[in-house]
């Protein structure tokens, strides 16, 4: 019996001692990657796609389509500014964009990682402090992190929901336990904005506010008029300056950026000097119009750069929440009218390429690739039921004539909404049961938008549907993404080479009925959102590539949008006073890390 008692008590011990040790020991890290060992060494001096000899001074002017009302770009309310994220606020590590998710000291000069990534401890650098001098400590990482999971934008909702408490055993200090192993979490609360929790003592962060804000970064808030103009001023007490992460980069001693109503307005602007750099969407004008006399006088410096990038996904979205979009051969049919050929060549001068899938031109991708076995195992086990073509990697988007009416095409889109439910009577697209005509709106923003709207409203007259063409303003159009209020719009998502959480905010089941997502076709599919789980949880390269392509290959099947266009490389106009460094980043062109040199 006594035996027994000794044995039940140690038993107890262990088991209180389980309850109250980690899991795992976390190691001290420099800095981290989402998969494998960060590529920079410990005490690197900067960054692979800075200049570090790069001289400070001049100005930075850049022009803007749209306009704004809010400097608070953490909340859905209003029309903020983003670029005050990178360029006014800090976060606890700063992303290397020469890497795929790679992330170094900032904020927090070293992190503590166990194995499993189930907890993150952030040590904070000392010196560092806010624009208006105030320490930046413990208590505004915490404040940070439970403002914007209360009260943020809804990707800061999810992400940071999943901490499940937060210790601080000092002023520099702060450990977050996740609810559980988590990959990618550990760094996106790495990327966590840092907020002075003094500030928010009189001013209400729900809310839209023109009023100067405060960070700890590079710039401070110069100049304010709503609508038409932000002046920023670089900070000469930046505590960071002098980082690794920062060496090279906020070269101009301020930044304008100036609102336009649309891009040929702010492109008459870079011509006039107004202007210092202009990333240019339009083929067309970038083949015709880029003949004024400060470029052919050397001026204006024209070249197209190579980014590592996925293309970006544009499309036209079909909004799934209504009706008339809810069965997928009806959108099917529609992705078949579109005349990509055609719009090329007579809107785009041929210079576009046709987006393929969501991860185009990129590892990441699935097109013309055939499923590996292990993307099988888990579209299987995702419950991902997909066509042959999908799996084999032979569908493509349909090609067509090139004629602007390929009847082959059209009777393909024909066939597939009588299967649907839809047939002409006397000339018009109608519902067999109800008799209802095929009707609905595309709702767009730009001239831009309006054409390539113009060009498929056109080829679905030819098989009797009426598409009507409404334009809006920029306020306008945002609260239509916001709140799904359209049938179908115009929208670009930007991919990189590690998704992540964010796919939730993209694709996920959540934001069908959740406002403020960029789930704006609103799928609502578990096999997209178990293949996002699959896709965190991956460990090596090989399996989160499986994932991704997964991923790709579902949402390309489920033909939730009508994939448009790309361009070969990122087109860059830019005064000559306005110097790049020799190599770029994955991303291109960035103003950080540019400067001002007088010719």
């Amino acid at each position: 019996m006594m035996m027994m008692q000794w044995r039940n008590l140690a038993v107890s011990l262990a088991l209180a001692l389980l309850l109250v040790l980690p899991a795992q020991a976390a190691e001290r890290l420099y800095g981290i990657a989402m998969h494998g060992d960060p590529a920079l060494p410990p005490g690197f001096h900067h960054f692979p796609h800075v200049n570090p000899e790069a001289p400070k001074g001049g100005s930075y002017r850049e022009a803007i389509i749209g306009t704004f009302d809010s400097l608070n770009p953490f909340i859905i309310k209003g029309q903020p500014i983003y670029a005050l994220r990178s360029y006014v606020y800090e976060s606890l590590l700063a992303r290397s964009t020469s890497e795929p998710f790679t992330l170094y000291p900032l904020i927090a000069a070293s992190l503590d990682v166990p194995a499993d990534r189930s907890f993150v401890t952030f040590h904070l650098d000392e010196r560092a402090h806010f624009s208006d001098g105030v320490p930046i400590t413990a208590k505004d990482v915490v404040f940070s992190w439970k403002t914007l999971r209360d009260e943020g934008r809804p990707n800061y909702r999810t992400y940071y929901s999943k901490v499940t408490s937060v210790d601080t055993p000092d002023a520099h200090t702060v450990t977050f336990h996740l609810a559980g192993a988590d990959r990618e979490l550990v760094l996106i609360l790495g990327l966590m904005p840092v907020l002075p929790a003094h500030f928010y003592h009189t001013h209400t962060f729900d809310k839209t506010t023109l009023d100067p804000v405060i960070g700890s970064g590079p710039y401070v808030v110069s100049e304010v008029k709503p609508g038409e103009r932000l002046v920023l001023k670089r900070d000469p007490n930046h505590w960071s300056r002098d980082l690794p992460v920062n060496r090279g980069q906020w070269n101009f001693d301020d930044i304008r950026f100036d609102y336009y109503r649309d891009s040929q307005g702010a492109f008459e602007a870079f011509k006039k000097g107004l202007a210092d750099v202009r990333i240019e969407a339009d083929p067309v004008r970038w083949a015709t119009s880029y003949d004024f006399a400060a470029v052919k006088a050397g001026k204006v410096v024209k070249q197209v750069i190579d980014t590592g990038l996925p293309a970006p996904m544009s499309a036209l979205v079909f909004n799934t929440r209504r009706a008339i979009f809810a069965d997928p051969r009806v959108r099917q049919a529609l992705i078949d009218c579109f005349d990509f050929e055609w719009a090329n060549a007579n809107l785009f001068r041929g210079l576009f390429e046709r987006t393929q899938g969501y991860f185009d031109g990129s590892i990441l991708s699935s097109y013309h690739r055939s499923a590996s076995p292990g993307e099988r195992r888990l579209l299987q086990q995702a419950g991902a039921k997909l066509p042959p073509p999908f799996l084999d990697g032979s569908y493509s988007l349909p090609v067509s004539n090139g004629s602007g009416i390929d009847r082959k095409n059209l009777r393909k889109a024909v066939n597939l909404l009588k299967k649907a439910g839809w047939e002409i009577r006397d000339g018009a697209m109608r519902n067999v049961q109800t008799g209802a005509p095929f009707r609905f709106q595309i709702v767009v923003e730009t001239r831009e938008q309006e054409r390539i709207a113009l060009d498929l409203q056109r080829s679905l007259a030819a098989i009797g549907i009426r598409m009507d063409v409404r334009q809006s303003d920029s306020s306008q159009f945002q609260r239509l993404l916001e709140t799904y209020d359209y049938d179908m719009i115009p929208v670009t998502w930007y991919n990189s080479l590690s998704p992540g959480n964010e796919q939730y905010f993209y694709w996920g089941s959540a934001g069908r009925k959740q406002q403020g997502t960029r789930n704006y076709m609103g799928a609502d599919d578990p096999a997209i959102d178990n293949l996002i789980a699959e896709m965190l949880k991956a460990k090596s390269e090989a399996d989160f590539v499986d994932a991704v392509r997964a991923l790709d290959r579902t949402l390309m099947a489920g033909f939730y949008v009508i994939p448009l266009y790309h361009p070969p490389g990122q087109w860059v106009a830019r005064w000559s006073h306005i110097k790049l460094p020799k190599t770029f980043s994955l991303y291109g062109f960035s103003a950080a890390s540019a400067w001002y040199e007088a010719d």
